[in-house]
């Protein structure tokens, strides 16, 4: 069997890349809420919310470390399977990598020292101002890296000459036309995916009566802050689309699974597309309802798949199911937030099990609705690597061959299931140990010890035993 070096070399940085934006995507949103609870404490110096910031605090160690390796080899792909693309992208690219190691990982790393093992070592003021930098590290690193996925679908201040990317326009280039439908759409996601894991965590140790005053300040405030952002994600998708049916509108007939350029388009909520013969078997919609989210008119024209040649086109099942699969999670997740606002009622959202056991069983939800959209993103630029410019086969290094590509991604596979089971088992070992009693922190911070690694802001060994009251 011939073992196709480009569409190995595809599967592996979609792996690799989808493995990664699990661990980002959590960071962003808990970041902001370690130093939303480090400011309530600061102000109010009530102790839940220091309970709280220091066991999140714990979570984000584990999960930052786990980001930080599964991240490392990304760059490195460009180099082994993508040299064509790194030659040609270098000059805007590079730049953009680099700016976001010097302007966001730097401070990260920096303030994250502080905020992992500078508790009870430096003024509480300074903990506060270094767990806002942290946070604002995160923003600051999705900018750079969307500014630089989003310039792939919509390139802008540069041209093509001799098969390289030469920069015209830098204010172009970074504030492309998508980019800051993606940044916010992504931001919002990081957001609902925090509040989820925060909420769904304090459901748990609800359903087990485990620090019952600050778990429920928890679930309340996340309950809140989700009420508000499922919503507000519709909303921001649906620019987000009608900005892609601008820019990219074979991708978008490829969400919709619309083959033929119509007016009344009807909305399809199941079919099977079928790229080979053009068409849809098993479809039905609501009609004229495509039209009208696309084009807020109910006769508004919608371009079909086919005015793009076949060898134009994204891979249209893929892309139809996955859009479908974010967009159902977002509905269940606006649902849930809805259901929470009813059982507000004489607090029975801390009571209500069946709805604190549906809390617990969302924390994975929000995760499969963003690789979802991650798919529908890369999938539907297909086969452009630089959307118009240059195809995925442009951009493949020239000597890879099958062989090579399959061994690598293999490894890759291999090493990454390692790094996840060993995570997960010492992220799970600290959310069972819950948060600590008032007694023992005090002891914590005044322990002497020096940390020799960011994992061990979890203060969670492989080999002490769990706590047979807190299991």
């Amino acid at each position: 069997m011939e073992l196709d070096p480009l569409v190995l070399s595809r599967l592996q940085f979609a792996f690799v890349v989808s493995f990664h934006a699990i661990f980002p995507v959590f960071t962003i949103g808990l970041a902001s809420y370690i130093a939303l609870l480090h400011g309530l404490f600061y102000k109010t110096d009530n102790q839940a919310w220091d309970r709280l910031a220091l066991f999140w605090t714990k979570v984000f160690a584990v999960v930052f470390g786990m980001g930080v390796v599964s991240g490392i080899v990304m760059s490195f792909q460009f180099g082994t399977n993508w040299s064509n693309f790194s030659q040609a992208s270098s000059n805007f690219i590079g730049p953009m990598l680099s700016y976001e190691v010097i302007t966001a990982f730097f401070l990260e790393a920096a303030f994250l020292g502080v905020l992992l093992f500078g508790r009870g070592k430096v003024p509480e003021g300074v903990h506060l101002f270094a767990a806002i930098m942290v946070a604002t590290g995160t923003f600051i690193s999705t900018f750079w890296i969307l500014s630089a996925n989003s310039w792939l679908h919509t390139p802008a201040g540069v041209e093509l000459i001799d098969s390289r990317f030469h920069v015209t326009s830098w204010m172009e280039a970074i504030f492309n036309p998508s980019f800051p439908y993606r940044f916010f759409h992504m931001a919002v996601a990081s957001f609902l995916t925090g509040g989820f894991v925060v909420a769904g965590v304090s459901a748990w140790f609800l359903l087990r009566d485990r620090d019952p005053e600050a778990n429920r300040r928890a679930l309340s405030m996340c309950l809140w802050l989700l009420l508000f952002l499922a919503p507000t994600q519709a909303v921001i998708g649906d620019f987000h689309g009608l900005n892609t049916l601008e820019h990219q509108p074979t991708k978008v007939a490829a969400m919709e699974g619309h083959w033929e350029t119509a007016t009344n388009v009807p909305l399809l909520l199941f079919a099977i597309p079928d790229q080979e013969a053009q068409t849809n078997h098993f479809s039905f919609g609501v009609p004229n309802l495509a039209s009208l989210i696309l084009t807020h008119s109910v006769d508004g024209e919608i371009p079909g798949i086919s005015e793009a040649p076949p060898e134009e086109q994204p891979p249209v099942f893929i892309v139809f199911w996955a859009f479908r699969v974010m967009v159902g999670i977002g509905l269940l997740m606006i649902a849930v937030s809805l259901t929470g606002l009813i059982l507000r009622r004489k607090g029975r959202i801390y009571t209500q099990r069946l709805f604190l056991k549906t809390m617990t069983r969302m924390i994975a939800v929000p995760f499969v609705a963003v690789l979802a959209g991650w798919v529908v993103t890369e999938s539907g630029r297909a086969p452009w690597l630089v959307y118009g410019m240059m195809t995925h086969e442009e951009g493949l290094t020239p000597s890879l061959t099958g062989p090579m590509a399959l061994f690598t991604l293999l490894g890759y596979i291999l090493v990454y299931a390692v790094v996840f089971y060993v995570g997960i088992y010492y992220l799970t070992r600290v959310v069972r140990n819950g948060m600590l009693p008032e007694e023992k922190r005090e002891t914590e911070a005044d322990n002497s010890r020096r940390p020799m690694r960011p994992m061990s802001g979890a203060e969670t060994s492989f080999d002490d035993d769990l706590d047979p009251v807190r299991n």
